[in-house]
């Protein structure tokens, strides 16, 4: 893999993991538009995406280090009990994070076969832009609930919309936040559970393939790895820190942008195929 492919893909990856426009998504659709050199069936390539999701994760870990001390602080004060803010919402999240974790061990593998159709891609990131067009509408039907009025049949609600991430062209993010607004929470709270329903998921995915790199050999050196790792972690935390600002000053319409956006891609993305 060429050395500015790398980097420019762990650019993406940080910014688009995060952003609700799908990592997965831009993964195929870009490389396959500007016919880079990338082989995503190398054996180098798992391991470069094992790392860049590990810089992801430590951005979400850093820029959210606070919430998660106050998590576990509330946890063993309540001693595990939904006693408390804190502990009530560890739990949710646990909650939520059941749904993508189980459907993604189940499936994952099958859902693999769908990242080389470029196609079937654009439809999925064609009907994100619906679902975040659709959450901007849910928004202003009213709602605007802090965090601490979520129940746990909306946090589960909002881990099933995460399980949407598992196809190529479904943000994350996007379907989360969505969720979180359909449960009645404004803009912000749903932002910063998303994020944090995000956190364990997204490292998870990282830990368990750590093994595997020790057995694994390939053309992108480790050092490059590593670096597009760094890269990729820096890019997630500036994209954090721009979005949770960016959905605190916007009571109405924040989506619209991104899903307006999803929308012109994928759907000037099809024509382009079809073009050809």
């Amino acid at each position: 893999m060429p050395i500015f492919e790398a980097i420019l893909f762990a650019i993406l990856q940080g910014v688009t993991e995060l952003f609700p426009i799908s990592s997965l998504g831009h993964g195929v659709i870009v490389p396959d538009l500007f016919r880079w050199q990338m082989d995503r069936n190398s054996e180098a390539f798992l391991p470069f995406m094992v790392v860049l999701h590990l810089g992801t994760a430590t951005a979400l870990l850093v820029y959210f280090h606070r919430d998660w001390i106050d998590l576990f602080r509330g946890f063993f004060r309540a001693s595990g009990k939904p006693d408390n803010p804190q502990s009530r919402l560890l739990w949710q999240l646990a909650v939520g994070t059941l749904p993508a974790g189980l459907l993604g061990l189940l499936f994952e593998k099958k859902l693999r076969l769908l990242f080389g159709n470029t196609t079937l891609v654009l439809v999925f990131l064609s009907v994100n832009g619906v679902i975040l067009l659709v959450g901007d509408r849910l928004k202003r039907r009213g709602g605007g609930k802090p965090l601490d009025a979520l129940g746990y049949g909306s946090a589960l609600r909002i881990g099933f919309a995460q399980a949407l991430a598992l196809f190529p062209g479904i943000s994350r993010s996007g379907s989360t936040l969505v969720a979180g607004l359909g449960s009645g929470l404004d803009y912000a709270s749903a932002a910063r559970f998303s994020f944090l329903l995000a956190t364990p998921i997204i490292l998870a995915a990282g830990l368990l393939e750590i093994p595997k790199l020790m057995h694994m050999t390939g053309d992108i050196p480790f050092a490059l790895i590593g670096v597009s790792g760094v890269i990729s972690g820096v890019c997630a935390y500036l994209s954090i820190w721009f979005l949770m600002r960016y959905f605190n000053r916007h009571d109405v319409e924040a989506l619209r942008p991104f899903g307006w956006y999803c929308l012109m891609v994928g759907i000037l993305g099809l024509i382009w195929k079809l073009a050809k």
